[in-house]
């Protein structure tokens, strides 16, 4: 197997990466409270994993109603933004390269995350179904609870949201991050402007494909003029799904996965983005992307293609040779293996992932994994 093709270094807009490896974002819900502040921790644990050539922070709330789990860090207030640049200070130290993932989750929160215990907000007041959320019950102590129902934007509100994106964008490069990644999947806020399940809106933001794709084009377009197009990557997650019982996710799988998310990638490669993150789905048997979309995307997008979830080292070798894609994220492994990429390139044995630390909790399962001594 030809494991060296993930070694080759890339370009990615200006920067240039020692090799084709991610850190994707995982929320481990670490963060210090009062205030969801960035800690010690946390820059210990990026520190640990900077042998990838590309790193992306865990989601990262733009706004206080821009929360849906328990403990996980902001980039909204002064205090968090300080304490960001002691992670990008020590991520930089071992050479590596990291955006900050900007985050809402709009529907997908509950009233105890919210300021003043008032609804999330939605495109829509529709429900979030088939997800769970996770708050807060006591110090330390937390547990997974239904979504709150949501109330509906205003179209102001809407106007006023893309521009706290912007506002969250210029915090991360005050905070030392090189770049930013918009999370718009996993039925997240964005997803659900997009979402025809979630988007019942009547005015210029819903109806058809290209009303409910304005959230993302205007979300994208401010944010690119923050941190420039070549600093800025999107991250979706198309489920293409095998079975009625897979086209429950969150929601939000659409009747036409494939032309809601080549449209949604022409949108990108208008503004000129650095890349797309692609989020395939995780659990067994789940249906992969098929062969025609993963050409589609190359054709229609010029920027870099960084494909992610449940990939092997086997899997993402044949992704990159076979053109469909330039960067390689492997999410679990590398919660257990801070040393994943020399693991890779040396053939060495992984660790196993301890489920039961992976939300929440102190260095247990998350700085303590061993790196490996052969």
């Amino acid at each position: 197997m030809s494991r060296e093709i993930l070694f080759e270094s890339t370009q990615l807009g200006p920067y240039t990466l020692k090799n084709r490896i991610v850190l994707p974002p995982l929320t481990r819900s670490r963060s210090s409270q009062p205030g969801n502040i960035p800690n010690d921790l946390m820059a210990s644990y990026y520190r640990q994993r900077a042998g990838a050539g590309f790193m992306v922070t865990e989601g990262t709330q733009i706004e206080p109603r821009g929360q849906g789990y328990a403990w996980t860090p902001g980039m909204h207030s002064p205090e968090q933004v300080e304490a960001w640049r002691k992670i990008t200070a020590a991520v930089h130290a071992e050479g590596s390269i990291i955006f900050a993932q900007l985050w809402h989750v709009g529907r997908v929160s509950h009233n105890s995350l919210q300021p003043g215990g008032e609804a999330p907000v939605a495109p829509s007041a529709i429900a979030a179904e088939n997800v769970k959320v996770f708050i807060e019950t006591g110090p330390g102590q937390g547990a997974l609870t239904e979504p709150s129902m949501p109330r509906a934007l205003t179209t102001a509100e809407v106007k006023e949201l893309v521009q706290l994106y912007a506002q969250a964008a210029r915090n991360a490069l005050d905070a030392g991050f090189d770049g930013v990644e918009l999370h718009c999947a996993n039925g997240y806020l964005v997803n659900q402007f997009i979402s025809a399940h979630t988007n019942r809106r009547t005015d210029e933001y819903g109806g058809p494909l290209q009303n409910r794709l304005r959230f993302l084009r205007e979300v994208v377009q401010a944010v690119a003029d923050v941190v420039g197009k070549e600093r800025l990557g999107v991250r979706f997650a198309p489920l293409f799904a095998s079975t009625e019982e897979d086209r429950v996710y969150l929601g939000l799988v659409e009747d036409d996965p494939h032309e809601t998310y080549i449209e949604a990638i022409k949108v990108l490669e208008q503004v000129g983005i650095a890349y797309v993150s692609l989020a395939e789905a995780d659990w067994d048997n789940a249906p992969e992307l098929p062969e025609t979309f993963r050409n589609d995307v190359r054709s229609n997008f010029s920027g870099k293609v960084l494909y992610a979830g449940k990939y092997t080292v086997e899997r993402g070798v044949c992704v990159v040779k076979a053109g469909w894609g330039d960067l390689i994220a492997f999410g679990r492994p590398f919660i257990a293996n801070p040393d994943l990429p020399e693991r890779i390139a040396q053939g060495w044995p992984l660790n196993a992932v301890d489920p039961a630390t992976m939300y929440g909790g102190t260095d247990k399962g998350y700085t303590d994994y061993p790196a490996y001594r052969p």
